[in-house]
């Protein structure tokens, strides 16, 4: 694979997680609302947040790996674990790592959230508003693209959808699913 092929396989694999990412955070509001969409049932916005979320850990996976092998993003193994050491644009890759941090723990927990419990499960999976933000951070800053016009509107519409999203559920209008039913809804089948 020549270099040039990985330089634009780890920048669209980076685009496509941003966008992923951003759709998990908005099915994982409307999740914990408990109400269906206008077009699926409670349990397909469930189903579909889960399967999005997973998809988006997928191309981050790759994005992360592709970046590693190319020779112009200078990344180490170190780089990916340990936020703020990468010797290129230390600041914007550490966010990169940091929400990659973030993602990884929500994956295990959630992974491991029969025998963490909801509560236990449902503190670490908070951290997801962090990590969305931080990823988007570090699109902007170490983003090739993030000057070009496309990635602006396409990074200012993550952005006001997500935004959007959060108003809802901070507002009055936002009631929560009872927990016991949002649990048993999150079960990953066995």
């Amino acid at each position: 694979m020549s270099t040039d092929t990985l330089w634009y396989l780890g920048r669209g694999s980076g685009v496509v997680t941003l966008v992923l990412f951003t759709a998990s955070v908005i099915l994982g509001i409307g999740t914990r609302s408990g109400r269906p969409a206008p077009w699926l049932p409670r349990f397909a916005v469930t189903a579909l947040h889960r399967y999005t979320s997973l998809l988006a850990t997928v191309f981050l996976v790759l994005h992360v790996v592709l970046l590693l092998f190319d020779p112009y993003a200078q990344l180490d193994v170190v780089d990916t674990v340990f936020p703020f050491l990468a010797g290129f644009a230390p600041v914007w890759v550490g966010l990169g790592t940091l929400a990659l941090d973030l993602l990884l723990a929500l994956v295990v927990t959630s992974l491991l959230r029969h025998r963490l419990g909801y509560r236990t499960w449902r503190a670490i999976h908070w951290s997801a508003y962090a990590a969305w933000p931080v990823a988007l951070v570090h699109a902007l800053g170490a983003g090739t693209d993030a000057g070009t016009a496309w990635f602006l509107v396409l990074a200012g519409v993550c952005a006001v959808a997500v935004a959007g999203a959060l108003s809802w559920r901070l507002s009055t209008g936002f009631t929560e699913q009872d927990r016991g039913a949002v649990a048993t809804l999150m079960e990953v089948p066995r």
